[in-house]
């Protein structure tokens, strides 16, 4: 029995003395060194703390600010006018809806050195978008040949526009260009007005298609 009191009061002691030094080394005064240089401490990690957000909060700002302004200029700015310009086959409809707009007058035919287009008083070009209001043929050219003298209507009338089979009635002629619908034919090397040649009842087709 005196041997638990002895180690009840021994475990008193340490647990007297063990609590007082926790108590005693816990706390320190607040005009103490510790608590001064504890309060730096705590006082310079609390403005880090602030300072890092706020510092990325007007990072921010200023980024999203300067995007702004970016737009802004982007807008009032004149922007260039891109042209697109067309490539192949819709460069070569371009240009002929440009002469579409005009028609030979007067309409000339002519030889094979004659230049093909749009045939004016000054400009005498061969029309090559000529038809016949008679038969509502387009009218066939056949360049450095002429027309065989045994070719006759009823022979258009049964080929045209079968050139292969037209081309047994052609003679070749150097710098001679043949014309032929269903119901007339030509041949020349001059450019030659039709309203010179009444037979010829073709006119420019450029608006008849």
């Amino acid at each position: 029995m005196a041997d638990d009191d002895d180690l009840d009061e021994l475990l008193d002691e340490v647990e007297k003395k063990f609590c007082r030094n926790v108590s005693v080394a816990s706390p320190v005064r607040a005009d103490s060194p510790e608590a001064s240089k504890c309060g730096k401490d705590k006082g310079k990690q609390s403005a880090t703390k602030l300072k890092q957000p706020i510092s990325s909060v007007v990072a921010e700002d200023i980024d999203v600010l300067l995007e702004e302004l970016l737009e802004e200029d982007h807008r009032d700015s004149p922007q260039p006018k891109m042209k697109h310009f067309p490539k192949g086959p819709q460069v070569e409809k371009k240009l002929s809806s440009q002469f579409g707009g005009r028609k030979c007058c007067p309409v000339f035919v002519g030889g094979s050195a004659v230049t093909n287009g749009v045939g004016t008083a000054t400009s005498k070009r061969s029309c090559d978008q000529l038809r016949c209001i008679s038969c509502d043929f387009r009218v066939l050219m056949f360049d450095d040949s002429e027309w065989d003298s045994s070719c006759d209507y009823l022979f258009l009338r049964n080929n045209v526009p079968d050139r292969q089979k037209l081309r047994t009635k052609l003679k070749k002629r150097r710098g001679l260009r043949a014309y032929a619908c269903q119901c007339s034919r030509f041949s020349g090397s001059e450019p030659t007005d039709l309203g010179d040649q009444p037979q010829l009842r073709w006119v420019c087709g450029k608006h008849l298609d």
